[in-house]
């Protein structure tokens, strides 16, 4: 593969995790508050995307099946990155009424469950967060289920100022308080991020890749220059390690070589190029390091199980019924 003529056109060099959030359009929705009174259970709908709660005032219990109960007190997030129902409770013993009838509110309102005559047992602050194309295979199928950051964690005391910022932002209802909740939001996500990042102890993928030094720096190199005719020797010398130590430790960490991984971000970011511009697929392959059309449709179609024109029709079809 040659470097292409024309370099990608990306604000400077990314990390791993910035590359793969800009690429998945990743954006907070939907951003919503909710005061539980006495008792009460409330079951959630499975989001499309990922989901994330955090809790204000008071404690609760998450439940999501195929997971041991999650108790969360003030300061506590989490991040369910997969579509599956979950409950919100105060009490077992509670009957279990669906969340949807309670979110008739305006954001400036929480919406309130159990008794009003009761006193407050949990405040939460929640949203979903939404992504384009692949996300759930670049993203979250590579994360756990739930992913739980405690309020006495390192770096929580950063995301419970931005809780109460997104908590009072929603209740004054000011003049762009939704977009402002939603970036702050967005901004949580990444933390959430980096606490599975800095705590994840077993898994594979890139996500797991950035927990390890040696990997880490072959990931970031790879992510900063993928057009660059990278060669694993190459890699290991920026890692400062030798060549060996490098492919063990990054095919342990990550499940493939680092070739391989290199080759897959390039077509990912070929894929992104197809569903979002008009450019032609030869242009396209010379600008993710292809050196031929030929050679990157080939790629392309072992990933994706599409040619690139089939892919892009079929993407942009999505776009449009969307749209």
């Amino acid at each position: 593969m040659d470097s292409p003529d024309n370099e990608i056109d990306r604000p400077g060099p990314l990390d791993p995790l910035e590359s793969i959030l800009s690429l998945t359009g990743a954006r907070a929705r939907l951003t919503a508050r909710l005061a539980g009174h006495g008792d009460w259970a409330v079951l959630f709908p499975a989001p499309p995307g990922a989901k994330f709660n955090a809790v204000l005032e008071g404690t609760c219990t998450l439940t999501v099946d195929g997971q041991a109960p999650l108790t969360l007190r003030a300061g506590d997030v989490f991040l369910l990155t997969r579509p599956a129902e979950y409950v919100l409770a105060t009490s077992p013993t509670v009957g279990v009424q669906p969340a949807a009838p309670y979110f008739h509110s305006t954001p400036a309102e929480a919406a309130l469950v159990g008794s009003p005559t009761e006193p407050v047992t949990a405040r939460l602050v929640g949203g979903s967060f939404e992504f384009d194309g692949r996300a759930r295979q670049l993203l979250l199928d590579g994360l756990p289920p739930v992913i739980h950051l405690p309020g006495h964690a390192e770096g929580a005391l950063t995301t419970q100022q931005m809780l109460t910022r997104i908590d009072r932002e929603l209740r004054q209802d000011r003049l762009g308080s939704r977009i402002v909740a939603e970036q702050l939001a967005l901004v949580m996500l990444i933390d959430l991020l980096r606490h599975h990042i800095r705590d994840a102890t077993a898994g594979r993928g890139w996500i797991y890749g950035l927990a390890e030094p040696v990997t880490a720096t072959a990931l970031r190199a790879m992510h900063a220059d993928p057009t660059r005719h990278w060669t694993v020797q190459q890699l290991a010398d920026t890692a400062h390690v030798s060549r060996s130590t490098l492919a063990a430790r990054f095919k342990q960490a990550v499940g493939q070589g680092p070739l391989e991984y290199l080759t897959r971000w390039r077509l990912e970011l070929g894929a992104d190029r197809l569903a979002r511009t008009d450019q032609g697929i030869a242009a396209i392959a010379r600008s993710v390091g292809y050196g031929s059309e030929t050679a990157f449709s080939l790629a392309f179609k072992r990933m994706t199980g599409q040619a690139p024109g089939a892919y892009r029709r079929r993407t942009r079809g999505h776009t449009d019924e969307a749209a």
